[in-house]
């Protein structure tokens, strides 16, 4: 990575919002300040789930965190458009989902291959991230488009767990994740391919939806497998599906509860 790279505007890749046009500091203003949901929601994931982390897997905090990363890194690259920030906030979003995937996915759908073992699961993802990481310096314009695809396995992946779940706030939980990142897909393709129209319309801003709404898709879909997972690998737990700051609207924020044995907190 030479010091070119760190230069403002080096990326190939431009979206469709004028530059500098709010502030000379900050290319694409609204695409850089619409990330702010990635910054204040996972803090707060993080003391939802406090009880997850401490009794079932104390990773799923390395899945807010990395959350954060990714906002960080937008932000980074809508401000300055630079090499290096496109390559941080796509490779920061192929590491996400790759780590969601690899702590959480059921191991019934695990290919018989890892003979339903996580660690090999998990080993092989990472050795996938690492080559997908290598390749996506190869052709940076296309890497946007190559992410759009994770989309596919994750939405299938959905599909199969509310087949069979039978909480139906889950399921419900379930459709308008999939009814959102649809919209926010939806967004995106807008604004990448149809810019000429929208920037006709004075609303060349669609990139800065996407953001909000693939977050208030993301964090749901991390929701659903942390449920999935201690559904399906400690059942004896007994998780339900919440919300807040009220249980009965379920459009507030969702998070797994656990029922743990009180004596055995009292013993920790």
């Amino acid at each position: 990575m030479t010091w070119e790279h760190l230069e403002r505007g080096s990326s190939p890749v431009d979206w469709c919002e004028g530059n500098y046009l709010v502030s000379p500091d900050i290319a694409e203003f609204v695409n850089t300040i619409s990330n702010i949901l990635f910054l204040l929601g996972p803090p707060f994931l993080i003391y939802l789930f406090k009880d997850y982390g401490r009794f079932i897997q104390p990773a799923i905090h390395l899945i807010w965190v990395l959350l954060i990363v990714v906002g960080l890194s937008s932000a980074y690259f809508h401000a300055t458009l630079s090499l290096l920030g496109q390559l941080l906030d796509e490779l920061t979003i192929l590491w996400v989902f790759m780590a969601t995937l690899s702590l959480f996915c059921p191991r019934r759908h695990f290919p018989r291959i890892f003979k339903r073992s996580r660690k090999r699961f998990c080993l092989s993802m990472t050795i996938f991230s690492i080559v997908a990481t290598g390749l996506s310096f190869c052709h940076p314009a296309i890497n946007a488009f190559a992410l759009m695809f994770l989309a596919i396995p994750a939405t299938y992946l959905l599909y199969k767990e509310l087949k069979i779940v039978q909480d139906e706030r889950v399921y419900r939980l379930g459709v308008r994740n999939t009814t959102i990142l649809i919209m926010a897909i939806v967004c995106w393709i807008n604004d990448r391919m149809f810019c000429d129209t929208w920037s006709r319309m004075n609303f060349p801003y669609l990139h800065g939806f996407w953001h909000i709404l693939i977050f208030i898709s993301a964090y749901p879909a991390c929701v659903l497998f942390a449920y999935f997972f201690v559904n399906d690998e400690r059942p004896e737990s007994r998780p339900t599906l919440k919300y807040w700051p009220r249980n009965d609207f379920e459009l507030g924020i969702p998070y797994v509860s656990i029922n743990y044995d009180k004596k055995f907190d009292d013993a920790i």
